[in-house]
């Protein structure tokens, strides 16, 4: 259902039953882990003209794993990283 670099990836499958008969699967919820006990790869500072996505690529390889800087700054709002210039955001080692 979802790519293994997903964050939705090793979530729980279950199957709801529709009152037509229907089966639909869906993934369990999802809820982010505590940021500050994540191990921690650097933190970086944010200067003028930063984007989530490219720090990403810079860091952990890949910018689609904004997701794992998120988890790690305790933020569901990738948005909310980068709106202020000189503060400090964690980049956590990357989770396979």
């Amino acid at each position: 259902m979802f790519e293994h670099t997903s964050r939705y990836y090793n979530l729980e499958t279950a199957q709801y039953t529709a009152p037509d008969g229907r089966k639909i699967a869906y993934k369990r919820r999802r809820f982010l882990p505590q940021g500050q006990a994540m191990p921690l790869l650097q933190e970086f500072m944010l200067v003028e003209g930063d984007r989530l996505d490219l720090i990403t690529h810079n860091t952990l390889g890949d910018a689609e794993q904004f997701w794992q800087v998120c988890d790690a700054n305790n933020t569901l709002n990738p948005t909310e990283l980068t709106d202020e210039i000189g503060e400090t955001i964690r980049i956590p080692m990357p989770q396979v």
